[in-house]
């Protein structure tokens, strides 16, 4: 199938929230009944504006998602037991297939995943959209520990019946230990997978109705049938159900129905031994642990092995009573199914109970038959617990843990017999997950502490077990003691870690806004502001900065316009005498203000809450900051302090050319760049030394990849990483300076977690209250990594992640100051779940930097590692290629998307000496013939990406081959699936933005609305938090507010700020004051109006013509207010009162008399005012 084509050329079907003009290739599928709704009025047509309601059994849903790949199979059905069907493409083995549909919401680790055996005959839908990405290792690489299993695999095999995702990247994947693609290693294992379904919305529907069984579909081979692009069609006047006859006819099937543990299990016993010499036995042999596999996941095994035990796997129905002196504890592994199935384990596990030989731990299934043999009972959850982010609260300790967890069955706890308690609980809905005997030593859990995927927090419990055991075999009482666990008591931990009592807080802002050190501040200490209240505490702020909504009336109780410096700092605190102080939602200048009063604050009778001073100088300290890491084992890049430049250069002799200078305690890479030879150096040094008493040299990692993670820890030790980035340019550039996206997109699960265990190591070992960054080199061709730094306070990464998950870092790391634990937190976007939770995005971003470089004469454009930058763009799209052309838009109203440009530019130099114009020199290379790997040689950025951008390249020139009246509706469709815009089109096909919106509108190609909800729609979310895609089916909301539109101010630049951010905010909050819904349009990231419970409704999206028209359409809005953003909603003032658009305030025809300098000079004659000599000029 050619690279760009869509599953039919017709249009998909009619569906409730895609209204579409008729065809005779739409009747391969039935159309849905209109979904009717608001009339919106656009060039004087009226169009019915979608809803979010859709019947309970839908029409057939088109394809979502243009990702079409080279090597996409027949068309393919989903087929829902409520009677939804869904459409898409085939990327597996062509073939049928029937099984239990079941959700996953992890963003990582699909081969983990799909040999998991507790996925056995479920139809897996992955809620993460973009699958693929770093292809599938090595089948025949032999793990380490056990040498006959495959090393990246959970078993042998793959287990799901069936795969579903939304989109799917073909032979793009990009991972130095990738051997194939996923498609591939599906057919070897004969198993089916289908992409383009709106994962989002087959989520919703299965968390509404509960895990139900599905059927996929695959159509037939045709026989004197029409074909469209590989699929068929009927003719007019055909039967509705006709459709049905060109795919193949399957029977249900309910996996839950067999014994699905007796498919999985090992079919004979299977001793396995640690490589090396392990524990043993005071007979002399090697201390044994029988592991009953029900579906043991290999990670298991590993994590055994790993301790220095033999372990002995039985089967399922093994009668191991006969082995009882020979093993000296009992493990009952993970598994499928419903475990009133597995009757015979059962009925050996309470033999075992009974006669308490040896401890005995269980997991997952294992944790359910444990419980049964105990006399206990399990039910049939809704639809199950399946991801890597799911928070579990020891009872014993009161800690709470991130766990990786899939199952559909759990323990009721109501039913534990006597001498049985509960040891963990879900800290989202309640549930049961762990058990434990109070006076013998057996427990179990009902996540999986090997995660594989998911995160490592709490593998530590197999080290509880083996301790266990070897403490019985010590000696016999220990069977008579109940298991202990690490991490203390509740009330021992409340008492070390009580909460802070304060009454009074002064919060140091971060003044005047400089390059690196903007908006975002004024974000952080508004939201630190809104926790305090919330928490009954008065607030007092310092900060000299007018034009932020901080220092606003009615925020903080009391607000001092001055310096912020030590010296009034000094004096407020005399003055007000507060309980306490933070200095990490100010930035660099709130910090370096903490430094010097450090020793003053306890005679001046204030503790300073959060993070504690000594930490925040050891991050900032280069010097410092590597010995510690050095302390707990974890790397930094080679390096060495200097004071002069005598001193630099003598440390340079012994680390070696190249290296990177960074100044210490400066802000956004001030004073720090790259060398190459020693005339370099010495520049960089003077450069450095001029803004810091202390320079730190690195040798330069320059091209490896650049992660980084933000941190949250509370004062009881509980951690979590809430978003993790990726840098779409290599390590060379500042991350301020850099294209940004997140998740991140190449990262397998092992390297995903690799650093993420790494990240809450780092943060406890430095003792961070609060939140922090982290910031890592991770060579692209191997595991090796450094860590670049960590910035122990609130930062423009922190507001980005805030954004990017929909997760309040700021307002939590303050309540987390106050001695708040998280999972005492709720998290408001949801409200039924807690914050200590690792946010699931169903979607992916991209940051922009916006460089006002232009402006000064003799500025350099070259981008290193100082940042430039003055503001940033942040887009969201259910796609790469949709959210980076969004955000290329967003910087400038004349970048038209991801295309060649008329710039002049040496193609070849731009890209191997990165500026500001680089993502165009890419374009521009593309166009002139530049192939991938020719671009990768001189830029070093992923191939994933590069790829993604080169079929954007190749789809633009294919379009350009078509205009405005030739071109396929469905080519029209892609585009915008892959974030054409209409402006953009237009240009390819010869036209008009207007005309090219007329076509798509009267197609039906409209876009959809889709929620931030921090949980990939798994729970219901009460958020306002919004972006528009057409990657999608439906909408998650309904449209029935009629709200007043502000559009904000976008991106910040020169001459443009946070003060039009302080007017939108200001206007939102008065129409709210005043009874009106209101609606907020704004797309930039370090804003307070883009903060969710600022506005009613807050659309994440571009301020241009197109989208500010959608929205308007699909709102019914009253009314949009365009003088509160600045310049950038004044230039399409006109054209939306044109459109017939109803713009409150000034007329827009006075706006363009006073924007338009022909028009306000003849207003000036006209009215007899005089006014300068002027002439226009125009360059062509």
């Amino acid at each position: 199938m050619p690279l760009f084509t869509s599953p039919s050329d017709a249009k998909p079907p009619q569906t409730p929230t895609s209204p579409q003009r008729t065809s005779r290739s739409d009747s391969l599928f039935p159309s849905a009944p209109s979904a009717g709704g608001a009339v919106a009025y656009v060039q004087n047509e009226q169009q019915p504006a979608q809803s979010a309601q859709s019947p309970i059994a839908p029409a057939v849903i088109p394809p979502a998602c243009a990702q079409i790949t080279e090597d996409a199979g027949r068309s393919i059905l989903l087929e829902l037991e409520d009677g939804a069907i869904y459409h898409g493409l085939s990327f597996g083995a062509e073939r049928s297939v029937a099984g239990e549909l079941v959700f996953q919401t992890g963003m990582v680790g699909y081969p983990e995943s799909i040999t998991d055996p507790s996925y056995r005959g479920q139809i897996l839908v992955v809620t993460f959209p973009l699958v693929g990405n770093y292809g599938v290792p090595s089948r025949e690489t032999m793990d380490e520990l056990a040498k006959d299993i495959p090393k990246h695999f959970e078993s042998s095999q793959i287990h799901i019946a069936g795969l579903v995702v939304a989109s799917y990247c073909g032979e793009d994947y990009s991972h130095f230990l990738a051997e194939s693609s996923l498609g591939k290693w599906l057919k070897e294992q004969d198993v089916p997978a289908i992409y383009g379904v709106d994962t989002r919305a087959l989520t919703k529907r299965i968390r509404e109705e509960g895990s139900m069984l599905g059927r996929m579909m695959l159509q037939k081979s045709t026989s004197g049938k029409d074909l469209v692009n590989g699929v068929p069609t009927t003719a007019d006047g055909e039967d509705s159900e006709m459709w049905r006859e060109n795919f193949e006819e399957i029977a249900w099937v309910d996996p839950n129905k067999r014994n699905l543990v007796d498919e999985v299990s090992i079919k004979e016993p299977r001793l396995y031994s640690p490589p090396k010499a392990g524990l043993l036995h005071p007979s002399g042999r090697p201390v044994r642990v029988l592991c009953v596999d029900v579906g043991m996941k290999y990670n298991q095994l590993r994590c055994l092995l790993a301790r220095g035990v033999e372990v002995l796997v039985v089967p399922w129905n093994y009668d191991f009573h006969s082995l009882a002196k020979d093993y000296d504890g009992l493990f009952v592994s993970n598994g499928p199914g419903d475990p009133a199935m597995v009757s015979s384990t059962v009925a050996n596990l309470a033999k075992a109970l009974e006669e308490c030989r040896t401890p005995i731990f269980g997991i997952c299934l294992g944790h359910q038959l444990l419980a049964r043999a105990a006399g206990a009972g399990t039910t049939k959850m809704k639809f199950g617990n399946r991801g890597h982010n799911i928070p579990c609260t020891n009872l014993l300790s009161g800690r709470c843990y991130i766990t990786s967890q899939n199952h559909g069955f759990a323990v009721d706890s109501s039913t534990l017999p006597e001498g049985w308690e509960e040891l963990f609980v879900n800290a989202n809905d309640g549930s049961n997950e762990g058990i434990r005997h109070v006076s013998k030593p057996y427990f179990s859990v009902q996540f999986h502490p090997e995660s594989t995927p998911g995160p490592r927090d709490t593998e530590f419990l197999f080290d509880v077990f083996i301790n266990t055991v070897k403490k019985s075999i010590e000696s016999p009482s220990g069977l008579n003691e109940p298991v202990s666990f690490p991490g203390g008591t509740i009330e021992e931990n409340r008492a070390a870690h009580p909460r802070v009592s304060v009454k009074k807080v002064l919060i140091l802002g971060s003044g005047g806004l400089s390059i690196g050190q903007a908006g975002e501040f004024d974000y952080s200490g508004s939201q630190a502001i809104k926790a305090l209240k919330q928490e009954g505490i008065y607030t007092i702020l310092i900060n000299p900065n007018i034009a932020t909504i901080q220092t606003s009336k009615g925020l903080a109780d009391k607000v001092y316009f001055l310096p912020v410096n030590a010296d009034f700092v000094r004096k407020v605190i005399k003055h007000e005498r507060p309980d306490a102080i933070y200095v990490t939602f100010g930035g660099q200048t709130a910090l370096q203000v903490g430094i010097q009063l450090k020793d003053e604050f306890e005679e001046l009778g204030v503790k300073v809450l959060g993070t504690p001073i000594e930490t925040i100088i050891t991050t900032e300290d280069r010097e410092l900051f590597a010995r510690s890491m050095e302390s707990i084992g974890e790397k930094c890049a080679k390096s060495a302090s200097a004071s002069t430049l005598e001193e630099a250069m003598e440390v340079v002799k012994g680390i070696g050319f190249p290296v990177i200078v960074r100044a210490a305690y400066a802000l956004g890479g001030l004073g720090s760049g790259f060398a190459d030879n020693a005339e370099q150096l010495r520049d960089l040094c003077a450069k450095a030394f001029a803004a810091s008493p202390q320079v730190l040299i690195e040798k330069s990692m320059k091209g490896w990849k650049e992660i980084e993670y933000e941190v949250v820890r509370d004062a009881q030790d509980n951690c979590i990483t809430v978003c993790n980035m990726e840098n779409f340019d290599p390590l060379g550039i500042h991350t301020g300076d850099s294209i940004v996206v997140a998740p991140s997109q190449t990262l397998s699960d092992e390297d995903y977690n690799m650093l993420r265990t790494t990240a809450v190591n780092v943060i406890r070992h430095l003792g961070v209250v609060g939140e922090c960054n982290i910031q890592y080199a991770l060579n692209p061709f191997s595991k090796e990594y450094c860590i670049i730094e960590v910035n122990a306070r609130l930062s423009r990464s922190s507001a980005l992640a805030s954004k990017a998950t929909g997760y309040p870092l700021a307002f939590i790391a303050a309540k987390l100051g106050l001695g708040i634990p998280l999972n005492e937190i709720s998290n408001s976007v949801t409200k039924v779940t807690c914050a200590c939770f690792e946010p699931s995005l169903d979607y992916v971003v991209v940051k922009i930097p916006r460089w006002d470089l232009k402006k000064f004469t003799r500025v350099s454009t070259q981008l290193g590692s100082s940042m430039k930058s003055v503001g940033e763009v942040m887009s969201i799209g259910r796609t790469f290629e949709e959210a980076i052309q969004k955000a290329i838009r967003a910087v400038d109203y004349t970048n038209l998307g991801f295309n060649a440009t008329n710039a002049l530019m040496s193609i070849k130099t731009e890209l191997q000496t990165p500026s500001d114009q680089r993502l165009f020199a890419i374009a521009n290379a593309m166009h002139s013939g530049y192939t991938v790997d020719d671009i990768w040689e001189l830029t070093k950025i992923d191939k994933w990406f590069l790829r993604k951008l080169e079929g954007l390249s190749k789809f633009g020139k294919l379009i350009s081959t078509f205009s405005a009246s030739t071109v396929p509706v469905s080519l029209v469709r892609q585009a915008k699936q892959l974030g054409f815009s209409d402006r953009q089109l237009s240009k390819f096909l010869s036209s008009n933005e207007l005309a090219i919106r007329r076509l798509r509108v009267e197609a039906g190609i409209m876009p959809v609305v889709k929620q931030i909800d921090t949980v990939a729609a798994e729970f219901p979310a009460y958020t306002n938090y919004l972006y528009l895609t057409y990657n999608g089916s439906e909408s998650d909301i309904s449209f029935n507010d009629n709200g007043v539109m502000v559009l904000g101010s976008g991106v910040y630049r020169i001459g443009s700020s946070v003060e039009f951010d302080w007017c939108s905010v200001r206007a939102i909050r008065t129409l709210r004051e005043q009874g009106h819904k209101t609606v907020m349009v704004n797309y930039n990231p370090e804003t307070v109006s883009t903060d969710y419970d600022e506005a009613d409704r807050l659309y994440f999206e571009n301020i241009t013509l197109e989208t500010v028209l959608d929205i308007y359409q699909l709102e019914s809005s009253s009314g949009v207010i365009i003088s509160m953003g600045g310049q950038t909603p004044n230039n399409i003032a006109l054209p939306l009162h044109r459109l017939n658009v109803n713009i409150l305030g000034t007329s827009p025809e006075m706006i363009d008399a006073a924007e338009n300098r022909y028009k306000f000079s003849r207003l000036l004659d006209r009215i007899g005012v005089d006014q300068p000599a002027w002439k226009g000029t125009h360059q062509y």
